[in-house]
């Protein structure tokens, strides 16, 4: 095979990845698939189920006002919703997603290098098959020509 052909050799993705610039770079990329990672579990699915169930006596009890004596009084308390309210709205919405966003994009990075080493690895296979395929249609003439010197 020609070694100046652009695919001679397989690459690596590890290869096709930059690496990280900084230290801090490093910690936050990091950090950031560790927490994509556990968001992105059935646990913190659980999680967040109860947490959103915590203020539903709140609003069974506006609902129905005679339900408050079914429910503590601290589970319907204004603060306890507010504070959910807060979990819920602002630190899960402004904090967790663009966290989750820097693990998604690091993980696409990852993949991409992947899909190029692939494609990388891919050509050079297609074209050794397609040198083989010649040499073996070289070599199929050749010995067409030497049954023909035979026979005669």
């Amino acid at each position: 095979m020609d070694q100046n052909r652009k695919n001679h050799h397989v690459v690596h993705p590890k290869k096709l990845i930059k690496p990280a610039q900084g230290s801090i770079q490093r910690f936050n990329n990091n950090l950031a698939l560790k927490i994509t990672n556990a968001v992105g579990s059935m646990w913190s699915a659980y999680l967040f189920a109860l947490l959103s169930l915590c203020s539903l006596p709140a609003i069974i009890v506006l609902i129905n006002p005679s339900a408050r004596q079914d429910f503590p009084a601290f589970i319907i308390n204004a603060s306890v919703i507010t504070l959910i309210a807060w979990i819920s709205q602002n630190f899960l919405q402004l904090v967790l997603l663009p966290i989750i966003m820097v693990g998604q994009n690091v993980m696409q990075t990852k993949q991409d290098a992947k899909t190029e080493a692939d494609h990388e690895t891919l050509t050079y296979l297609a074209n050794l098959q397609e040198e083989q395929m010649t040499i073996l249609k070289k070599n199929a003439e050749a010995v067409e020509a030497i049954q023909k010197k035979i026979k005669l």
